[in-house]
């Protein structure tokens, strides 16, 4: 019953959201990188932090540092949504919210030559998320995939609160209402989208800490390879890694090859699924270890270098 109230709620807010929003025109306006062609509300997905954040206040408090490096982190999304805030602040910001997620799981307790690259993958893992966050449905289906894994893995030991998760894929269900379809009606906007990557890397972190697997990183596995391979794309073309691009294989997929947005997300979300089903049941089986690892990222590297050159072989 308290997670139907929930929802009922989740929902509320979502409306009332919307009707602010087009108010102070807090609109995604189409542009020549835009893969949308109609004004649409930003922000919808201040939904996820709000949601974490009525967990927070009605299971006992958990958490305290990790939900206040959350809303900091929200806060200063959902401001550089409205304002452009300059990258030197949000950086400053994305640091000072990992260092209070890191104090709350004990990241710290660790050799502190794991601390810069520890940094380093988080924080990239929120920009990463936030490129990734380019046509409708990518950001919700995936990360319900995420969400899923994690449940399913919690059901075993805990790592992190299940209601957290639970209350959470309910956020993330209602803006795929809104979001996973032709014509969206709201799109997640930084508030959303960094906040989204924000909590996954808590829960991956946590997950990765409470087992000593780093094999459990697969479960980012598409979105990674393609950031990565992305960004020595553009390195090598010497642009801006930093402003806005449409060069993501999704992009390139939804764009230029004119895919449905839905089928690209499908497309994407479905591999990971299958990703983290192999992952889960290697592990289990005890079947898992560094060569195995390394030996998943090649194959999908080499699969993605593969179609990667070819959709930019068709389009030029």
């Amino acid at each position: 019953m308290l997670f139907i109230i929930i929802l009922i709620v989740l929902l509320g807010i979502l409306f009332g959201y919307f009707k602010i929003a087009k108010r102070l025109n807090i609109l995604d306006k189409p542009n020549e990188r835009s893969s949308h062609s109609n004004n649409t509300v930003r922000g919808g997905g201040i939904i996820f932090p709000i949601a974490s954040v009525l967990w927070f206040l009605l299971f006992d408090f958990q958490y305290p540092f990790a939900i206040a490096g959350l809303i900091l982190i929200s806060v200063i999304s959902f401001l550089d949504d409205v304002y452009a805030l300059s990258r030197r602040l949000r950086m400053f910001v994305h640091i000072l919210t990992v260092t209070l997620l890191y104090w709350q799981v004990s990241f710290f307790d660790l050799s502190w030559y794991y601390w810069l690259p520890g940094y380093i993958v988080f924080i990239g893992w929120i920009n990463a998320f936030n490129f990734m966050d380019g046509i409708n449905g990518i950001t919700p289906i995936y990360s319900l995939v995420s969400l899923v894994s994690f449940l399913y893995i919690s059901t075993e030991f805990s790592f992190v609160s299940i209601d957290l998760l639970l209350i959470l894929s309910i956020s993330v269900l209602i803006f795929t209402y809104f979001n996973a379809r032709k014509r969206a009606k709201a799109f997640a906007g930084d508030v959303g989208s960094v906040s989204l990557a924000f909590l996954l890397g808590w829960f991956m972190v946590s997950l990765i800490l409470f087992t000593q697997r780093i094999e459990y990183i697969l479960f980012f596995a598409v979105y990674g390879i393609d950031s990565v391979f992305t960004i020595f794309h553009r390195l090598i073309k010497k642009e801006n890694i930093f402003k806005a691009h449409r060069s993501h294989l999704y992009q390139y997929l939804a764009n230029e090859l004119e895919i449905s947005h839905l089928a690209v997300s499908a497309i994407f979300s479905g591999l990971q699924a299958s990703i983290n089903i192999f992952v889960i049941m290697m592990i289990r089986n005890d079947m898992m270890d560094l060569t195995v690892f390394l030996g998943i990222l090649l194959i999908f590297s080499a699969i993605y270098l593969i179609i990667r050159t070819r959709v930019i072989q068709a389009i030029t």
